[in-house]
């Protein structure tokens, strides 16, 4: 009988998971809840907006904890050969490009209103921005001060995951443990002087389309910094407990390209929003 069940593959048949339903009625309620709340709907008189999307967001995040968990024990349990590892990889390429078009959805966003400010056809173009961009009474940050400082926090950060990464590979297992250290330290800096950023703008989300293009897309690459971070300082948590060996260790690999995807982001933004951002509407007042 033990060997009627026995394995003769490289595939893993995943095992019957609840995570999937659960995950996707906690995103449902989450948004739901955001989207009560950012209208003031109400239920039967009721403002049920704001516990709807907490009570998403905690679902959400239980979620994420118990799927992953269950991946991890698939791990060490053998389950993951090299055909299922190369599988994964597919999947988390298709994640990584999913991501890059939600980026291009916000750069695409910011152009549009850039690039045509004085459109004669659309008149209220002109009524929005004054005809230049950023637009008048909008004071843009200054590009090589903090945004010039987060964009080198982030580029070393990039070198130190790269170091960690090598350390592995060179069952190096205090090089990886420093590597990481280091990293998340960078991932945490890069988040606090962000933040310290924001607080200092001169303009509000809802002022205007340029501070509403540029809070979505320089916001929606700060929350991918501090789901990085979380994700690498899973990964130093393993890393302790002895789970990455220089021949299996996907998860850290994950992480490790999810954080390259950061940084590559970053440089896009700082070049498109923070420098030609900054330097298009002085040009057009002259």
């Amino acid at each position: 009988m033990a060997e009627a069940h026995a394995k003769h593959h490289d595939y893993h048949l995943v095992n019957p998971s609840p995570w999937p339903l659960i995950g996707s009625l906690s995103g449902f309620m989450m948004t739901t809840g955001a989207v009560f709340w950012m209208k003031s709907l109400t239920l039967a008189g009721l403002a049920i907006g704001p516990y709807l999307f907490f009570a998403g967001v905690i679902g959400v995040l239980y979620t994420m904890l118990s799927w992953w968990r269950d991946v991890i024990h698939e791990a060490n349990t053998g389950d993951h050969t090299r055909v299922v590892q190369l599988h994964h990889r597919y999947g988390m390429m298709m994640f990584i490009a999913s991501e890059v078009m939600f980026f291009v959805a916000w750069f695409w966003a910011y152009f549009e209103a850039a690039l045509y400010t004085g459109d004669p056809i659309q008149a209220s173009r002109v009524e929005f921005t004054g005809g230049m961009w950023p637009p008048k009474g909008v004071e843009a940050f200054d590009p090589w001060h903090l945004p010039l400082l987060n964009t080198l926090i982030l580029l070393t950060s990039g070198t130190t995951v790269t170091w960690a990464h090598h350390a592995l590979l060179n069952d190096d297992r205090k090089g990886l443990k420093y590597g990481l250290w280091l990293t998340i330290a960078l991932g945490v800096l890069f988040s606090i002087v962000q933040a310290y950023e924001y607080s200092h703008a001169h303009f509000g989300f809802s002022g205007s389309i340029y501070s509403a293009t540029f809070f979505m897309a320089t916001g929606f690459h700060g929350a991918h910094v501090i789901i990085g971070t979380i994700f690498l300082a899973v990964c130093l948590y393993r890393a302790y407990l002895g789970q990455f060996t220089s021949r299996q260790h996907l998860g850290f690999e994950f992480a490790a390209w999810y954080w390259h995807f950061v940084d590559v982001v970053w440089l896009f933004l700082f070049a498109a929003v923070y420098i030609w951002g900054s330097g298009i509407g002085q040009a057009a007042a002259h």
